[in-house]
């Protein structure tokens, strides 16, 4: 028995649903990870700010930069848009500590 259009389509649409689910469950796993990475970042411009220290590091940034990309390499995502979303997030964290700095 060979499937019509209809059976098709419904299948397709089943198959986009759990495709849906699984991205908007990851997509809150991604919110609720950064907002727990902003804590640690907002504690460190603190301390930063208490003991005058720079806000950037350039060394560690490189550092990071670096292990990302080869993270990203082994979980077969694009290296470069791991970088830039890494650089991203250091240019926010870099500014949140300048504001502890003011």
């Amino acid at each position: 028995m060979t499937d019509t259009k209809d059976d098709v389509v419904a299948r397709a649409a089943e198959l986009l649903k759990g495709h849906r689910a699984s991205i908007d469950r990851l997509d809150a796993i991604l919110v609720y990870t950064l907002g727990e990475r902003f804590k640690h970042t907002q504690a460190v411009g603190r301390l930063k700010a208490e003991h005058d220290l720079p806000p950037s590091d350039p060394a560690r940034e490189a550092a990071q930069i670096e292990r990302l990309e080869n993270l990203a390499i082994q979980a077969d995502l694009d290296p470069e848009f791991a970088k830039k979303f890494l650089n991203f997030i250091i240019q926010e964290v870099i500014r949140h500590h300048r504001q502890h700095q003011s």
